[in-house]
Order: C-alpha cells, then sequence, then structure tokens
C-alpha cells in the first residue's frame, strides 16, 4: 500500500517561506520520480517540482524557478518543497506524486497522490 502524506502548508504573507513535507510509505522516494503539484481554485492542476528517480535530476515549472527547491532525504523516505519568495499566485492546494517523469514538453504524473496540503499566501 502507497501512502503519501503532506504537510507543512499554512498562511504566509507574500515574501515569507514555507517547507512542505511528503512522507511515503510504501514506496522509496528515491527510485521513483518525484514531483509536487499545486491546484488553485477553478485552475487546472500542474507541475511545480520534480525530481528524478536516482540521479536527482530537478525541474521547475517557469514561476517558481528560482524561488522553490524539491529535495529528498532518503533516511526519513520523504521528499521537500522548499518554498521562498511566496506570492499571492503561489497560493494553491499542493499535492505529493510518486512515479512522474518529467519532459521539457511536459510532465506526466504518477499514479499515486497525497491528499493535499493548502498553502495561502496573502498580500
Amino acid at each position: 500500500q502507497v501512502q503519501l502524506e503532506e504537510s507543512g502548508g499554512g498562511l504566509v504573507q507574500a515574501g515569507g517561506s514555507l517547507r512542505l513535507s511528503c512522507a511515503a510509505s510504501g514506496i522509496i522516494v528515491n527510485l521513483n520520480g518525484m514531483a509536487w503539484y499545486r491546484q488553485a481554485p477553478g485552475k487546472q492542476r500542474t507541475l511545480v517540482a520534480h525530481i528524478a528517480a536516482r540521479s536527482s535530476t530537478t525541474n521547475y515549472a517557469d514561476s517558481v524557478k528560482g524561488r522553490f527547491t524539491i529535495s529528498r532525504d532518503n533516511a526519513k523516505n520523504t521528499v521537500y518543497l522548499q518554498m521562498n519568495s511566496l506570492i499571492p499566485d503561489d497560493t494553491a492546494v499542493y499535492y505529493c506524486n510518486s512515479g512522474a517523469v518529467y519532459f521539457s514538453s511536459g510532465s506526466r504524473a504518477g499514479d499515486y497522490w497525497g491528499k493535499g496540503t493548502l498553502v495561502t499566501v496573502s498580500s
């Protein structure tokens, strides 16, 4: 049984920082492509950040590049998303995804999703 449990969301003012965590069970995060997606109300769920299996190559949406960092702690089997310099457009529910593949033309989500954690950035 695969479980992905996000945590760390909350309310933050513009310019602030949050670190999201995705604790995984039933899967080894360093052997899977892992990704963070987000979905704002009334909008499509889109890729935020991706980290490749084993090689740990990372990719980011242009809107967050330079501000967000995805990483893994293999000992804790946890994936993180460090979010700095937050802006109101970052407001969304953030979802952890396992099995994701990144291509320059667009990502492909894997089969497993967390339930999401809400990030609200006030102006």
